[in-house]
């Protein structure tokens, strides 16, 4: 005789304790955040060591002058990190952009100071010279083979020779009006009185807009190609996360004088740059070549010629951020721009590069700056030394840089 057996289901979870659901959700959770911990590791780095500083600083990192001065602190490294992130993506390095910096300020000091030519057209002529100085390294690198290392290194001692000759060893200045806004501008005040600068709000309103509109498109392209995607729980959260830095930050510069002119020419770069990186064909190539050299010859990648574009690319940007610093300063000095490129590959790797190449992103170069970025300025507000400054951001760099190689371990297991 059989017995009817029935199976009773498990009871639900009384609340504060975990149950088959929520352990399966918290399973799918943590599972998405170890697929992504390359591309969220430096972000959520980024938010303690922002939240670690404040705490220490008694509020003084987040005050609304200091945001904004962060900002124009860093600006130049951020620009310099954007053309060393496709550099190192593909597969090279370039020590001279420190350099070029420079020599670029010198270029505009006695283009403006000395022969009276206006800033627009100094600045034109400041980002050609940037052009052919980039082209004339990657011809060298792309289409003679000599190593980027060496070459870069040259054009370090070239560059801050031929800059000590143009300034006869003096600063010279100081610069006009319109370029000093360049590194020290703000966007104007327009609008009623509101306490805060209206513009500026506008401008986050529009950016919390773009932002969630492209991660539920590219959350919804993911989907219908069958790529994996978030936890929808944790891509909310994500997604909670991003709005409310940008709401926050938007809130502290509307709070002092609004958006530094500068910021929205980073702000161009950054969508520029990702989307070409992401989008476009030259910025695939610019992975290939460094992911896979001879599999990107094969399939019919024009490495020559791409190398050719990222190091031109790099001097124009060099020339941008020489352009921006010697705003800011008011000055051409013949030793401005040192350690630039160390700050500028730093942060690249920090913010996720590989050092094999065929890894990163326009927006981690980013974030890698302003870690550094913040580290600086929290340790000057807590009167660090710079020599342990020095000491605390190698750490950082060896930090990231090995993270990159267990990852890579990891993965291969």
């Amino acid at each position: 005789m059989s017995t009817d057996v029935t199976a009773k289901s498990p009871a639900p979870a009384p609340p504060g304790k975990s149950g088959p659901a929520a352990d399966g959700l918290l399973g799918v959770m943590l599972a998405g955040l170890r697929r992504n911990m390359r591309q969220y590791g430096m972000l959520i780095a980024l938010g303690l060591i922002v939240v670690l500083f404040a705490i220490w600083t008694d509020g003084d990192l987040l005050l609304p002058r200091n945001v904004s001065n962060l900002v124009l602190q860093n600006s130049y490294i951020l620009i310099l990190a954007i053309g060393m992130m496709l550099v190192i993506i593909a597969g090279h390095i370039d020590l001279s952009v420190g350099s070029l910096t420079a020599f670029t300020g010198a270029f505009a000091a006695v283009l403006t100071v000395q022969h009276g030519v206006s800033w627009p057209v100094a600045l034109v002529l400041c980002l050609v010279m940037g052009a052919v100085a980039g082209s004339i390294q990657g011809y060298l690198i792309a289409y003679l083979g000599i190593p980027s290392f060496i070459v870069t290194l040259a054009g370090m001692l070239l560059f801050r020779g031929l800059t000590e000759i143009l300034l006869k060893g003096q600063t010279l200045g100081p610069f006009p009006d319109g370029l000093q806004k360049l590194g020290n501008g703000f966007l104007p005040e327009v609008g009623p009185n509101t306490n805060y600068h209206n513009l500026t709000l506008l401008l986050g309103l529009v950016l919390i807009a773009a932002v969630v509109w492209q991660e539920f498109r590219d959350r919804r392209r993911q989907q219908e190609f069958s790529l994996d995607v978030l936890p929808t729980r944790l891509f909310l959260l994500k997604l909670t996360a991003l709005v409310a830095a940008i709401l926050v930050v938007t809130l502290l510069l509307a709070s002092y004088k609004g958006t530094p002119i500068v910021l929205i020419v980073l702000g161009v770069l950054v969508v520029g740059y990702g989307y070409i990186m992401r989008n476009a064909i030259f910025g695939r190539h610019i992975y290939a070549i460094g992911g896979n050299l001879p599999a990107a010859k094969l399939s019919g990648v024009k490495d020559k010629k791409v190398t050719f574009y990222v190091f031109l690319n790099m001097g124009v940007l060099a020339a941008l951020a020489g352009l921006v610093v010697a705003a800011r300063l008011n000055a051409a000095s013949p030793k401005a721009g040192v350690n630039f490129e160390l700050e500028a590959i730093a942060s690249s790797f920090i913010g996720g590069a590989s050092m094999s190449g065929g890894v990163g992103t326009v927006l981690g170069a980013i974030i890698g700056g302003l870690v550094l970025g913040v580290l600086n300025n929290g340790m000057n507000l807590l009167s660090v030394g710079t020599d342990w400054q020095q000491v605390i951001k190698g750490l950082a760099l060896l930090v990231a840089v090995g993270f990159d190689v267990w990852n890579k371990r990891k993965s291969g297991s």
